[in-house]
């Protein structure tokens, strides 16, 4: 009876945040919401730095592949969480699961070498500033941003041909509104320590050492500030960093404030919970801070937007 419980089951049960019915209506608006604004708010980024051939640098090119990813990372989970809102439905298929994981995946780390390469962009411009536009050449900036995909699509694609080794019982229930690596391994009902095992080093290699590069980056450019002897010109140096600092710190500091979280709570709906932040609200938010504190972005939404008006009308 136990072998015939741990198959290769056709779906899983995505248990979300609430099963109170009455709360449903406040969750699917608020997500919709959410999603809409994210998706909207990066498309607009993306517009505008295409749109404006002053934002034609590799810092604004950087950002224009940050919003796609960001956009591309709310698709992996939203929809599929207000699909199941609407039709009061938990399921979620075997194949659409590990898809599900294998994209959130590959973006959530896109993200993290995105942050990574912008911080180096910033070092260089800061501090080797005569130097710039020979070492960030076009060249350099496709070929960082196409390693970084095919690194992470190998990495991610091993990691799923690993979840296939494992087996699940049969109405297996996920205590989260997506799949999400670290959840599937826990609800496993055979032997994980060879998927911990690289789960951890995942962590080390595609974590760890990319915010090591970002505060190494910075540590530099803080250095090279200390150095300058007009306080005109630290301001103005560092103004240029001022939208990536904030970004990164929203995005590791909710990603170390979910992890906390869920070390210290054994509540699986309190974890959920403060996994929106990282997956949801810091996606949404990047477009503001970027529009918000760069007067180029700014400028090019507003030339934008005027140009939309005067087509439309």
């Amino acid at each position: 009876m136990e072998a015939e419980n741990q198959t290769k089951v056709s779906q899983f049960l995505l248990l979300g945040f609430s099963e109170d019915p009455e709360l449903q209506p406040l969750f699917f608006g608020l997500f919709l919401s959410m999603y809409l604004v994210t998706v909207l708010g990066n498309l607009f980024i993306i517009l505008a730095i295409i749109s404006d051939s002053h934002l034609h640098t590799p810092m604004y090119f950087f950002l224009s592949n940050l919003s796609f990813v960001d956009i591309c990372f709310v698709t992996t989970t939203v929809p599929k969480m207000l699909v199941n809102i609407q039709t009061q439905s938990k399921d979620i298929s075997y194949m659409g699961c590990l898809t599900q994981m294998y994209f959130f995946m590959i973006f959530i780390v896109l993200d993290n070498f995105l942050l990574t390469i912008m911080a180096y962009d910033r070092f260089v411009a800061i501090c080797h500033p005569l130097h710039y536009t020979v070492i960030m050449n076009p060249r350099l900036c496709v070929l960082l941003v196409l390693m970084s995909w095919v690194i992470i699509f190998w990495v991610a694609l091993i990691n799923t041909l690993l979840i296939t080794r494992l087996n699940f019982c049969i109405g297996t229930e996920i205590p989260h509104f997506f799949c999400e690596l670290a959840q599937i391994i826990k609800v496993a009902c055979s032997d994980t320590l060879i998927d911990n095992i690289f789960l951890y080093v995942l962590t080390a290699l595609l974590v760890v050492f990319p915010f090591s590069g970002i505060l190494f980056s910075y540590s530099q450019i803080v250095s090279s500030l200390m150095r300058m002897s007009s306080a005109g010109a630290k301001y103005k140096a560092f103004s240029t960093c001022g939208s990536h600092v904030s970004v990164v710190s929203l995005f590791y500091g909710t990603g170390i404030g979910v992890y906390l979280s869920s070390a210290v709570t054994h509540s699986s709906q309190e974890s959920s919970i403060a996994s929106v932040i990282y997956t949801v609200v810091t996606p949404m938010l990047n477009p503001f801070i970027y529009s918000l504190r760069n007067k180029d972005v700014k400028g090019a939404l507003g030339k934008l937007l005027s140009r939309a008006i005067s087509c439309s009308s």
